[in-house]
C-alpha cells in the first residue's frame, strides 16, 4: 500500500505585520508555515495585511484593554481601521467567553452594525492563524476565480435540475 503523497502545493503568500506582533505566537505560527512576513512600523498596532487578496485583520486582546472599556480608544482604532482597509476583520481573541469578553464583542457589534467590519472571536493562535489564511486564500487570486466559477457551476447545476425551471419551461 503506497502512502498518501499531497498533489497540490502548500499555498504561501507575504503578510505584513505590525511590528508589535513580532514577538507574538501568531508571527511565528505563520513563518513556520514559510509565509513570508515583513514587519511594518507604518501599520496599525496588532493589524496583519495579506496585499495579494485585499484583507486585512486586526487583533484584539480584551485582557489588553483597561477595565474602563469606554475610556480605551478601541473604537477610534477599529473606525480608522476601517477606513484604510476595505475589507476588514476584528479578530477578537477571547480564550474563555467570560463576561469581560462578551461585553466587549456586543459592544464592537453594536458600534459597528451595518459596517463593512467582520468580528471573529477566536478561542487560540491556531484558530487565529486557521482563520486569517482560510480568509486570505478564499479572497486571493487565482481562488477566488475558482471559487467563483465553482458557484457558477453549481447554480447552473441546480438550475438544470430544479422542477419549478422545469415547470416555468414548460409553461413557455
Amino acid at each position: 500500500m503506497t502512502a498518501y503523497k499531497e498533489t497540490t502545493p502548500r499555498w504561501k503568500t507575504t503578510i505584513i505585520v505590525s511590528t508589535s506582533l513580532q514577538n507574538h505566537d501568531t508571527s511565528r505560527m505563520l513563518h513556520a508555515q514559510q509565509h513570508r512576513i515583513r514587519f511594518s512600523n507604518s501599520v496599525e498596532s496588532g493589524a496583519f495585511i495579506f496585499p495579494l487578496s485585499g484583507t486585512a485583520f486586526l487583533l484584539i486582546d480584551p485582557h489588553d484593554l483597561p477595565e474602563r472599556f469606554d475610556e480605551s480608544g478601541l473604537f477610534e482604532r477599529i473606525k480608522t481601521f476601517m477606513h484604510v482597509h476595505r475589507n476588514s476583520f476584528v479578530l477578537l481573541y477571547a480564550p474563555f467567553n467570560g463576561e469581560k469578553e462578551l461585553e466587549i464583542l456586543s459592544m464592537i457589534q453594536h458600534r459597528f452594525f451595518g459596517c463593512n467590519l467582520r468580528i471573529l472571536p477566536v478561542r487560540n493562535n491556531a484558530d487565529l492563524v486557521k482563520g486569517m489564511l482560510t480568509i486570505a486564500k478564499a479572497t486571493s487570486k487565482p481562488y477566488v476565480n475558482n471559487i467563483l466559477d465553482r458557484m457558477s457551476l453549481a447554480r447552473a447545476h441546480i438550475i438544470e435540475s430544479s422542477p419549478v425551471w422545469e415547470m416555468l419551461r414548460d409553461i413557455l
